[in-house]
């Protein structure tokens, strides 16, 4: 049987976790010839998200392996299908969380490919010539032209990278939702990857920003270098009991389990609590609360390719870029357990082109 690094004829690079210690290894693989649809991109930079160490470590129960993670990925176009019509030689682009989708279900009709119940992931997925789908933490990528994004050529690539997960996670229930509005105030729970760009975006759509957070010590990188207008220790009941009813939404970017009440609390009438952060275990939802003011407790997952362009061309526009550590490929690993241990503001980025060498 063919190996990983003989299926197809591009010979790719790449780090992969061979198991559920989700250590990434150097791995030899292949990717598939340039179709008539397809963009053949060499990898430049690429955003370690949470989920990728979920994944690796197989705490959501769906890893194969050999994995390679990586969804937050920005490069440059080396190829071109004979069909493609939006990307050409040189342009820079970038590839979030999905690869494929239906293209003609009720949610890939209304541009929500992230909603469709085939969606193909990044990685982690089967292709559609039932080989596995391999991630960004590699030299280079192929991808149907639908589910690349152009990044204009203002922004500076590294700091992009994690809008491609990051940013559109928390852009896509902002807009949806109507939090967007000038003169609304929003608050953000939890300040890390997420959080920050909750922050960015809700700042840049004109509303008053709350960080809600357990670590006082971030109170003042939340109000003086990301803008927020105010800080809430969420574990001081005073301090949330003078701020009841004063939200109109609130972005839950928080991925361990915690008290909903206390947020539910903080919304006035029809107030709208979107989780966005994914806890591995079920959350305590008090109904009684949400009954007393048409209250919504809702989720959001990224963003469909039309409204991910969208957020990268606004983010252009008004210059948001994440807060980043760029670190070398072979740094991968000790990033990972300072991921685990929240020690990085806000995002580590991986420099793939200058740093990832074929061993």
């Amino acid at each position: 049987m063919a190996g990983p690094e003989d299926v197809h004829p591009q010979k790719a690079f790449g780090w992969a976790a061979r198991d559920t210690s989700g250590i990434l290894f150097p791995f030899h693989f292949s990717r598939r010839a340039t179709g008539e649809q397809d963009v053949t991109f060499k990898v430049l930079y690429c955003g370690i998200c949470h989920s990728d160490l979920h994944f690796m470590k197989n705490e959501w129960g769906n890893a194969s392996y050999p994995a390679v993670p990586g969804h937050e990925i920005v490069g440059e176009v080396t190829e071109v299908g004979s069909k493609v019509q939006n990307f050409k030689v040189g342009d820079k682009v970038g590839v979030g969380c999905m690869v494929g989708a239906c293209r003609s279900c009720d949610s890939c009709d209304k541009h929500l490919e992230n909603y469709c119940p085939k969606v193909l992931l990044t990685y982690g997925s089967t292709y559609y010539d039932g080989t596995p789908t391999y991630g960004g933490y590699s030299d280079t990528m192929v991808v149907d032209e639908h589910f690349a994004v152009r990044i204009p050529e203002n922004m500076a690539l590294d700091a992009t990278a994690p809008l491609l997960c990051a940013g559109i996670t928390v852009y896509s229930p902002l807009k949806y939702f109507e939090l967007d509005k000038p003169g609304l105030h929003v608050g953000v729970v939890g300040l890390g990857g997420l959080g920050h760009m909750a922050v960015k975006f809700a700042k840049a759509f004109g509303a008053k920003v709350t960080v809600i957070s357990t670590s006082p010590s971030k109170k003042e990188e939340a109000v003086n270098r990301l803008g927020a207008d105010s800080f809430l220790v969420s574990r001081d009941p005073q301090q949330l009991q003078a701020a009841v009813g004063t939200m109109d939404g609130i972005i839950d970017t928080v991925s361990a389990a915690h008290p909903l009440l206390p947020l539910i609390a903080l919304l006035k009438t029809h107030g709208k609590l979107v989780m966005v952060g994914a806890p591995d275990r079920p959350l305590e939802l008090p109904i009684f609360p949400l009954l007393m003011g048409r209250k919504i407790v809702a989720g959001s997952c990224i963003g469909g390719m039309k409204e991910t362009q969208e957020m990268i061309d606004f983010a252009a526009k008004h210059d948001i870029k994440a807060d980043i550590e760029v670190v070398p490929m072979d740094y991968v690993n000790t990033a990972m357990e300072r991921l685990l241990k929240a020690d990085v503001r806000y995002r580590f980025v991986i420099d793939i082109a200058n740093t990832m060498k074929a061993e």
